[in-house]
């Protein structure tokens, strides 16, 4: 079956499959804080890592369907340049389902959650209490995405990460564990996955 993007209503399918191939990724809980010092939380799928020297990291933010078209998150990196990627873990899936519900820009979705905050060390906004890891971010750039047919476009952040959180429990031998964190995921439609096994493939030499 071939599927042009967007056209999938066309072709006999009832949602679009573009998300739900792309699988699994990672979340970014991206936590940020207000000019006004009001702090903001949200979970964002479309997110990876894109190079380790420098670290950079980059999430693409939708549009929002208010009236100002910007959503929370993207406002507030604009204006202070800083954010928290905070990993999502199986323990607190609950809780970042919690934090994706839209709210005003007054509310704090670290309260909405039943959440607690931990500070940086080189930024203001503030990291997710259990959370197995946390990168405090500086932005880099942001560049705006294709248009879409209503003229909306999502924004392309990228961040330079300046230092990094890990819980010691999910260490083992000096090494990042997956198995003890397990991660939450993002496939399509509302279906997650979680990490509970990893397998080793070593890189052949040349």
């Amino acid at each position: 079956m071939f599927i042009i993007p967007g056209k999938h209503q066309e072709q006999g399918l009832s949602y679009n499959p573009f998300k739900a191939c792309v699988l699994p990724r990672p979340i970014a809980w991206i936590s940020t804080q207000s000019a006004e010092g009001i702090c903001n939380l949200a979970p964002y799928s479309f997110f990876n890592a894109f190079s380790d020297d420098p670290a950079i990291i980059g999430v693409g933010i939708a549009p929002d369907s208010r009236e100002e078209g910007v959503k929370d998150t993207l406002q507030n990196i604009l204006e202070t340049k800083e954010f928290v990627f905070n990993l999502v873990s199986w323990e607190q899936r609950t809780a970042m389902n919690e934090s994706s519900k839209p709210a005003p820009a007054d509310v704090d979705e670290f309260e909405a959650a039943g959440l607690e905050k931990l500070s940086c060390n080189f930024i203001k906004p503030y990291r997710v209490k259990g959370a197995p890891v946390h990168f405090e971010c500086k932005l880099f750039k942001t560049v705006d995405l294709p248009e879409n047919d209503a003229g909306e476009h999502y924004t392309l952040v990228l961040g330079e990460v300046l230092g990094i959180h890990i819980e010691e429990a999910y260490l083992t031998d000096g090494m990042v564990d997956a198995t003890k964190m397990q991660p939450l995921a993002r496939l399509g439609y509302q279906d997650y996955a979680v990490v509970k096994e990893v397998v080793q493939l070593v890189r052949p030499t040349a």
